[in-house]
């Protein structure tokens, strides 16, 4: 160890590692090489994937907009319109009439006999 940090320090003695062949001083830390890696390939699947939806959303995107939109409901709607509910009720009251003098037609005539004597005094 002490060898490796005299021949670090530039002292003699040591022998020079050539260019294809790594001592353990000069050993680079791969695991930030390999986090980058992992990563550039999470960022490049997440790219490859945004563009694929982007393509299908443009080719589908009636189909993807029909999701969305609410359909029109086929209830009636919860206040009804003030010139239908008038029509309603008059026509209403036109059938009670209309039952009012059915009845009073069926029923036969009275008699009159019935008389109030008025005085005057």
């Amino acid at each position: 160890m002490a060898a490796a940090a005299v021949g670090a320090a530039g002292g003699g003695g040591g022998v020079a590692a050539g260019p294809g062949v790594m001592s353990d001083s000069d050993a680079i830390d791969y695991s930030v090489h390999e986090a980058w890696n992992e990563a550039t390939n999470v960022y490049l699947l997440v790219v490859l994937a945004s563009l694929a939806l982007l393509v299908y959303a443009r080719r589908n995107k009636r189909k993807i907009m029909r999701i969305f939109t609410v359909p029109p409901t086929a209830e009636a709607p919860s206040e009804p319109n003030f010139y239908d509910s008038m029509k309603k009720i008059r026509l209403r009251q036109q059938l009670e009439m209309y039952s009012i003098a059915r009845k009073y037609d069926q029923q036969p005539p009275q008699k009159q006999t019935d008389s109030v004597q008025l005085s005057m005094e």
